[in-house]
């Protein structure tokens, strides 16, 4: 397994992971951009780019944190389920996978607010995320980047 693959395996940041699912489903609602395809995802802070016009203006920034927390509080079930990939929903991009993924794939479901391709770990419920924070954000040649973090997440490491 490729250190990319293996790195999607460490527990200690399964939190952030699941956390980026919420914020790409976040985006991808509220400005009608792509997931990024572009993520770092660490354990104390994170940072992902999005495809924009323009870079968002503070209102529209704590507008995404309120929705990315009102998703934590809700407690939503984080499940997994095996699928072919002719049984895929169409809203669900393929575009990050590898070209050699098999025709079996993998859906992370954050409740009913979030479907993804992904093989990696995550929590169970996002209640234990704990609070979403944006620290920064940035915007560079279409490039939007927000930086954010996890505090007082319940998720043991």
């Amino acid at each position: 397994m490729s250190d990319i693959y293996s790195k999607f395996q460490d527990v200690s940041i399964a939190p952030m992971h699941t956390c980026e699912h919420i914020l790409n489903g976040t985006m991808v609602k509220l400005f009608g951009c792509e997931r990024s395809k572009n993520a770092h995802i660490e354990r104390k802070k994170s940072k992902i780019n999005y495809n924009l016009p323009a870079a968002l203006t503070s209102e529209q920034i704590e507008t995404v944190e309120r929705m990315v927390n009102e998703v934590i509080e809700h407690d939503l079930e984080v499940t997994f389920k095996v699928v072919n990939r002719q049984d895929i929903p169409e809203n669900v991009p393929l575009d990050k996978l590898p070209e050699d993924v098999g025709d079996t794939l993998r859906l992370v479901c954050i409740g009913d607010y979030d479907v993804c391709a992904c093989i990696g770990v995550h929590v169970n419920h996002t209640r234990q995320l704990g609070h979403f924070r944006i620290t920064s954000t940035s915007y560079k040649d279409g490039q939007f980047r927000i930086v954010f973090k996890l505090e007082n997440s319940e998720y043991p490491v």
